[in-house]
C-alpha cells in the first residue's frame, strides 16, 4: 500500500456530537454512532453531509502503542458554530493546523491504512505527530465496512523538529 497525502491546513473547526472514552480492545465505536445517529436530523447550521469520526489521543499515545491505552471517540458533524447544539449533544473545537490527508478506499474494518501511515509514511515524511485531533471525514461515497467505501483520513502533523 502507497498512498501519497496531500497536506493541507485546516480552519478552526467546530463539531457537534457524542463521544466515548474507549480503547482497541474495548472498542465502543458502534455503540457511539447507534446513539449518535438518531440527533443527525436535528441538528441545525451543519456545514455539509458529512459525518465525523474523531479521536483525541492522550500524548506518546503512539510512541508508546498499547491497544488498552484509552482515548476518546467522536462521533459528530461539522457546524458552523455552536450557538444551537441540540440538548444532550456536545461540542467540540478542532484547533487550526496542519495535517496529512490521505483518501482512503477500502472497508473501515481493514486497519492497514493506518499501519501504513504511522509506521511507513509518517517516519520517512519529513513531518512527526502534532498532538491534536485525528479524524475520518465519512462523505457521501463512505459505506460502513464496504470494500467500495472512501473516506478521507486526516493526520495532524507539524514539521519535524531538527
Amino acid at each position: 500500500m502507497k498512498i501519497n497525502p496531500s497536506i493541507q491546513t485546516l480552519d478552526t473547526t467546530i463539531i457537534a456530537g457524542l463521544n466515548l472514552e474507549m480503547n482497541l480492545v474495548q472498542n465502543l465505536t458502534g455503540q457511539l454512532w447507534q446513539s449518535f445517529g438518531p440527533h443527525i436530523s436535528s441538528i441545525p447550521d451543519r456545514k455539509n453531509n458529512h459525518k465525523i469520526s474523531l479521536q483525541i489521543y492522550p500524548q506518546n499515545y503512539f510512541a508508546h502503542f498499547n491497544p488498552k491505552t484509552s482515548f476518546i471517540k467522536w462521533a459528530g458533524v461539522e457546524v458552523k458554530s455552536s450557538d444551537n447544539i441540540p440538548i444532550g449533544l456536545e461540542c467540540m473545537v478542532i484547533p487550526e493546523g496542519l495535517y496529512a490527508v490521505f483518501h482512503y478506499k477500502g472497508s473501515s474494518a481493514d486497519s492497514s491504512i493506518f499501519n501504513y501511515i504511522y509506521s511507513q509514511w509518517l517516519p520517512s515524511s519529513e513531518y512527526e505527530l502534532d498532538n491534536r485531533p485525528h479524524f475520518e471525514v465519512l462523505g457521501d461515497l463512505y459505506k460502513n465496512n464496504d470494500p467500495d467505501s472512501e473516506e478521507d483520513i486526516w493526520i495532524p502533523i507539524k514539521q519535524k523538529s531538527a
